[in-house]
């Protein structure tokens, strides 16, 4: 099922993010939660993989024949973390409490939503893989922001 790409704005910005997964398959059901929570749709599917947009950005999510593991540490060199807004602190939160029911996990409890900062309001949630996604509330990243792994 492939949609035509409505027309984004040039110049700056992220493009797209592309996240290979070990197996596709199992996480195909949390990563649509997620995204379809934090407003992407999918724009089309195929075996062994999908991709997903919002405002002109999109992610695809798909399986290499090039993995050189057999799973994601977001500690090793590369990307940690992927962050989308969230819209308002109560769709946050209801994304916070349903993520468990849908394969991610909560980080920083004992901190949220301030785990970045008094100023950034915002979740931490990890699936079974060990991919972090941060979720934030309001229009935009606040740069004052925690350090947080």
């Amino acid at each position: 099922m492939q949609r035509e790409r409505p027309s984004a704005p040039v110049g700056p910005g992220l493009h797209h993010v592309e996240v290979w997964l070990a197996d596709v398959e199992s996480e195909r059901a949390s990563w649509a939660w997620l995204l379809s929570g934090v407003g992407f749709s999918q724009e089309s599917e195929w075996p062994g993989g999908e991709s997903w947009e919002a405002g002109g950005t999109y992610v695809t999510l798909t399986a290499s024949p090039n993995l050189r593991a057999e799973s994601h540490d977001r500690r090793r060199p590369g990307v940690n973390h992927l962050a989308f807004r969230g819209g308002t602190r109560e769709a946050v939160d209801a994304i916070m409490a349903a993520g468990p029911e849908h394969g991610w996990r909560p980080l920083y409890q004992d901190r949220y939503p301030h785990a970045g900062g008094e100023q950034h309001y915002a979740g931490w949630l990890e699936n079974d893989a060990g991919f972090k996604v941060e979720v934030v509330a309001g229009p935009a990243v606040s740069d004052a922001r925690a350090d947080v792994a």
